[in-house]
């Protein structure tokens, strides 16, 4: 079994994921298949309803979704706080993605930009930040930010993007069992776990 994990660091609700998916897809003898995208694009394409959203809240409903949030991470054992720069550029972090993956660390790197900026609440978008961060998991900081600079990383990160709302995705993250089957959210990852279980049950 193949999951594919489409993911943007700047979503609270992908920190969510991401801290259960490994062991998710480990449980199941799954390959997981890392891909990094810019989830403005996607929402820039084909899911601007989000911007509106954000622009004309129902009170009721944000404080409900910010009560959720928090009990959600209390059952993942994460700390998310509130950014002070929120909705955040996160380009710089998802072209790092990519040489992270190249490097080994892809899991190492992308728990440490979620923490920063979840946790720590830092400015991920920001040069100072990107290069502790790849300090941290063994990247040289001066070569891992020319490599996002290039037209490489550029249009890795622009394919991924596409290629999430070609295959019918409209955020982050979002989860492909075996190609086509797709679920989008963290609390959908029972119901990927199920599917799992149930193809395990059958080969």
């Amino acid at each position: 079994m193949q999951v594919e994990y489409f993911f943007d660091c700047s979503s609270p609700w992908t920190y969510l994921s991401f801290a259960h998916i490994e062991s998710l897809c480990d449980a199941r003898d799954a390959e997981l298949v890392w891909k990094p995208i810019l989830v403005g694009g996607v929402f820039n394409t084909v899911n601007p309803s989000v911007y509106a959203a954000r622009g004309n809240p129902v009170p009721v409903k944000a404080r409900y979704s910010a009560k959720d949030l928090q009990d959600w991470a209390r059952l993942r054992g994460i700390r998310i706080g509130s950014p002070p720069v929120f909705p955040v550029n996160s380009v710089k972090a998802m072209r790092g993605a990519f040489v992270a993956l190249e490097a080994g660390c892809i899991s190492a790197y992308t728990r440490a930009v979620f923490e920063r900026y979840w946790g720590e609440l830092d400015d991920i978008s920001q040069d100072s930040v990107m290069r502790d961060i790849a300090a941290g998991v063994g990247l040289d900081p001066d070569a891992f930010m020319a490599e996002i600079g290039t037209d490489a990383r550029k249009s890795a990160l622009r394919r991924n993007t596409d290629e999430l709302i070609e295959r019918g995705g409209f955020g982050s993250p979002t989860m492909f069992l075996d190609g086509t089957d797709m679920y989008f959210g963290n609390d959908r990852l029972v119901l990927l776990d199920a599917a799992m279980a149930a193809r395990s049950a059958t080969a």
